[in-house]
């Protein structure tokens, strides 16, 4: 038996020896490296290695198409300085092309930069400007301020005059040539010198603009504060966070700045002309509690409002599905295509005139109470969207809107335009300011150049954007260090159109729609708020 086995261990070497080879090819020939593709990939997405060349057999496929570029938080949420770090590269493996460096005098875009989660808004970010009060108005100090972005995909070989001319047509192309020499743009945080330069993948921009922010009422006046929750109620006018054209005329700054409550978590969302009552969690996990409650329906919210005419005195319920015409305009209306809601209504009271009327939205839709209530007959009395002519002579009752999606828009804007009042639209901070940001897409019924056309000529016709002035070309390089200035010296700036505009302040109470949220409830919880003037018994118009 042990001459036997001797005679065997050659031909178990020459089996050994070919499992491995056999390995080695499957490895290394038809089939990548599973370790090393995972390393692939990661890199790449850091931003930079090139997929590797295949070995030792078939040639590696086709080429990688490049990733899309990092896109900043959605509205609301903007990029600071300081609240980015950058996304770690993995080191190449054995075999690996290292990361390329460009040829001599190609320009090297530097790996995206990724946010952490979770960051707030901060003392650096309160201590840009001040409030003011004035006509019963809190105002805010005119400011400096950076919108940036990540290139996006649709910008990756064009020059940024290109882009420009065709995504941010509210400015002239002489303010943007005047920016350049003022130093106000930036790309990969070096100032750019010619417009002319052709985008790439992950480019990250900067543009300095001189803002300002429309006045608002009041201030948010605490409900109740616990180490879970904070309520407010909030008044008619104000944003709950950034969007549009308001930054600092926030509840979440007015509670940061003159509060100190920070790192708050909205709760649930109100319109800006929509007061009551709102609450914040304190922290991420009071966040997720309660947002589980909100899906497992075990909330409850409700609403009191004043509408035209005689509301029916039975309750009403109103099932009506909802589509969101644009999201850059913000603008709703019943569409069988639209979102399954459903609204109750009952009547409290009647003037003769208008009716008052309880409202408890079982979902949770954008405007579902103001469509419902327009679709109804009994638009709320003054709402400025939904109780407007340009629906047409029936005011949208019905769902009856005779004109196309566009058409509305375009009435919509006009007639605001005539007030000077755009802001009701809600427009996004990508149409109302000429900084390098992204604005929600449009709905599939509205062309795109279309809506940008109304945005762009929404900013025009509301007088926040001006064409620039005859001397932009000699405006002093001296300017790109304005960003720099103290509070009181940057509250006009040559560059901005804003400045050489003399608006008249509206009146407090032409910024208040008649919606308030009454009530808040839900397991271990009930926040009311007072009830309006006008949603008083004795209240009488004009």
């Amino acid at each position: 038996m042990w001459l036997g086995g001797r005679l065997w261990l050659p031909v178990l070497r020459q089996v050994c020896s070919n499992l491995r080879r056999l390995t080695f090819a499957r490895t290394w020939g038809d089939r990548r490296d599973p370790m090393a593709e995972t390393l692939s990939t990661r890199a790449e997405a850091a931003g930079g290695l090139e997929a590797p060349a295949q070995q030792n057999g078939v040639a590696g496929g086709e080429p990688r198409e490049p990733q899309e570029s990092l896109e900043p938080a959605g509205p609301g949420v903007e990029l600071a300085p300081g609240d980015e770090e950058q996304a770690p590269v993995v080191a190449p493996g054995p075999g690996k092309r290292k990361k390329r460096r460009g040829a001599t005098g190609e320009r090297v875009v530097p790996p995206p930069k990724k946010r952490r989660a979770g960051v707030s808004f901060s003392d650096e970010h309160f201590a840009e400007t001040s409030y003011y009060f004035e006509g019963g108005l809190r105002k805010v100090r005119p400011y400096y301020f950076d919108f940036q972005t990540y290139c996006k995909g649709r910008w990756v070989g064009h020059s940024l005059l290109h882009v420009f001319s065709t995504e941010f047509r509210a400015q002239p192309l002489a303010y943007y040539e005047a920016a350049v020499r003022a130093g106000r743009l930036h790309l990969n945080e070096e100032p750019v010198k010619d417009l002319s330069i052709v985008l790439k993948d992950n480019d990250f921009l900067r543009n300095t603009v001189h803002r300002h922010e429309p006045p608002v009422t009041a201030e948010p006046r605490l409900l109740a504060e616990n180490e879970d929750v904070v309520v407010v109620d909030k008044p008619s006018s104000i944003p709950v966070h950034p969007c549009g054209r308001f930054r600092h005329n926030t509840v979440i700054f007015i509670l940061g700045k003159e509060h100190q409550l920070k790192e708050l978590h909205p709760l649930h969302r109100l319109d800006r002309l929509t007061s009551g009552v709102l609450m914040f969690a304190k922290t991420a996990a009071v966040s997720e509690r309660i947002h589980e409650q909100v899906r497992d329906r075990q909330l409850e919210k409700e609403y009191v409002c004043r509408v035209e005419g005689e509301f029916p005195a039975e309750e009403v319920t109103c099932k009506e599905p909802i589509l969101v015409v644009s999201y850059k305009v913000g603008v709703c209306r019943v569409d069988p295509r639209g979102k399954p809601c459903e609204t109750v209504f009952q009547r409290l009271s009647y003037n003769g005139c208008s009716s008052v009327v309880r409202c408890r939205p079982l979902t949770g839709r954008t405007h579902q109470i103001r469509v419902h209530l327009q679709f109804l007959g009994h638009p709320i009395l003054n709402d400025p969207i939904y109780n407007s002519v340009a629906w047409g002579p029936s005011r949208g009752r019905g769902g009856h809107i005779p004109k196309t999606d566009e058409e509305l828009l375009r009435d919509l804007v006009a007639e605001h335009q005539a007030k000077q009042s755009l802001d009701v639209l809600d427009l996004c901070e990508g149409d109302l300011s000429p900084g390098l940001i992204d604005s929600t897409a449009p709905s599939s019924e509205l062309s795109k150049d279309h809506v940008e056309e109304l945005a762009a000529s929404a900013q025009k016709m509301d007088g926040a954007v001006e064409a620039a002035p005859q001397d932009l070309d000699t405006v002093p390089l001296a300017l790109g260090k304005a960003a720099k200035m103290d509070v009181v010296n940057q509250e006009t700036d040559p560059l901005c159109a804003e400045c050489r505009l003399v608006r008249q302040d509206p009146l407090p109470q032409d910024l208040v729609m008649f919606l308030h949220a009454l009530c808040y409830k839900g397991p271990g919880f009930e926040y009311f708020s007072p009830m309006p003037a006008w949603a008083q018994d004795d209240w009488q118009e004009g």
